[in-house]
């Protein structure tokens, strides 16, 4: 008999293309009612499809007696309680290296409309300002500056690259130093923040990085620096931020995640010293069915008795 899995997150159309002949396949986000669909086919479901942001809560896994194991979509899995499936024995996977080289370049992308101001110079050309009121002002530009990058994983190794390109030097902050990377390591947020131009976040969520950029790493950062988030919306004191972009204490900031997406606080919107991007860091056509492919591949390799390809657990 095929088995069967619970959909928990909306999924693109190539995920459920790859499904429709070797499983049987039940769809949480659809259904209307679905404590009903839960108590229907929860005993009957192996295996679970969802992203890591919105995850799956530890009452659905509750009702999920026969769950083996969740395929999760994208890299970061906050959403999913990693101990609580160890201790059920639940395998989980993910879609690292995939999205790498997107989310480098959005990162990369966000920095350059930041300082050249982008979106400024679009509206102001349009505008027919250039003819009317002459050039538009004086920016800033990345060559020779330093960015602190907060969390060098794949991401952040690539976004590293990619600054380095642009000829500016890399500092990086994390728990414990990666002996074989050349960039100067940081053991303190808050040092590494006083001395670089960019910082750039690539931190995971979770409580241990809940609001860890905060009032104080962005009064170390300074008037002329800038702040970059693609990592998760609540790595960032939201209030502080915005407070420091509204009295200057700060440049900028581009950002591609926010505490409570899809929700974007009215104050960021009215601020013209920041470039918002809707969480599309690995929204590329190619990166997303690559990753909607991982996802697949590690459901269809467990369910065939063969190691998965990227697990987590």
């Amino acid at each position: 008999m095929k088995p069967e899995i619970l959909i928990i997150s909306p999924m693109q159309q190539s995920v459920h293309d790859a499904l429709e002949d070797g499983f049987i396949v039940h769809r949480l986000h659809d259904a209307t009612d679905k404590d009903k669909l839960l108590a229907d086919v929860g005993p009957s479901i192996r295996g679970a499809i969802t992203n890591g942001g919105i995850g799956v809560r530890n009452d659905v896994l509750d009702r999920l007696p026969k769950l083996e194991m969740i395929s999760s979509f994208g890299v970061g899995y906050d959403g999913i309680d990693i101990d609580y499936c160890k201790s059920r024995g639940i395998k989980v996977t993910y879609t690292p290296n995939v999205l790498n080289d997107a989310m480098a370049e959005i990162t990369l992308g966000l920095m350059i409309a930041l300082a050249r101001h982008l979106p400024q110079a679009d509206r102001y050309t349009r505008e027919g300002k250039w003819a009317g009121s002459g050039p538009y002002g004086l920016t800033a530009e990345l060559t020779g500056k330093t960015v602190g990058i907060a969390g060098l994983g794949r991401v952040g190794k690539e976004i590293a690259q990619r600054c380095q390109a642009f000829k500016m030097q890399v500092v990086y902050f994390g728990r414990t130093r990666q002996d074989f990377v050349p960039y100067p390591h940081y053991g303190s947020l808050v040092e590494m923040a006083r001395d670089v131009d960019w910082l750039v976040n690539v931190m995971p969520g979770g409580a241990a990085t809940s609001k860890l950029f905060n009032a104080e790493i962005f009064d170390a950062l300074g008037p002329e620096g800038f702040f970059v988030n693609v990592g998760r919306g609540t790595t960032a004191d939201e209030a502080a931020l915005i407070e420091a972009l509204q009295q200057k204490r700060i440049a900028g900031a581009a950002l591609d995640v926010f505490e409570k997406e899809p929700s974007v606080p009215e104050a960021l919107l009215k601020l013209d010293n920041v470039v918002l991007s809707p969480h599309q860091g690995s929204a590329t056509t190619k990166t997303r069915w690559m990753m909607g492919d991982l996802v697949t591949r590690n459901l269809k390799a467990w369910f065939d008795g063969k190691p998965v390809l990227t697990p987590l657990t």
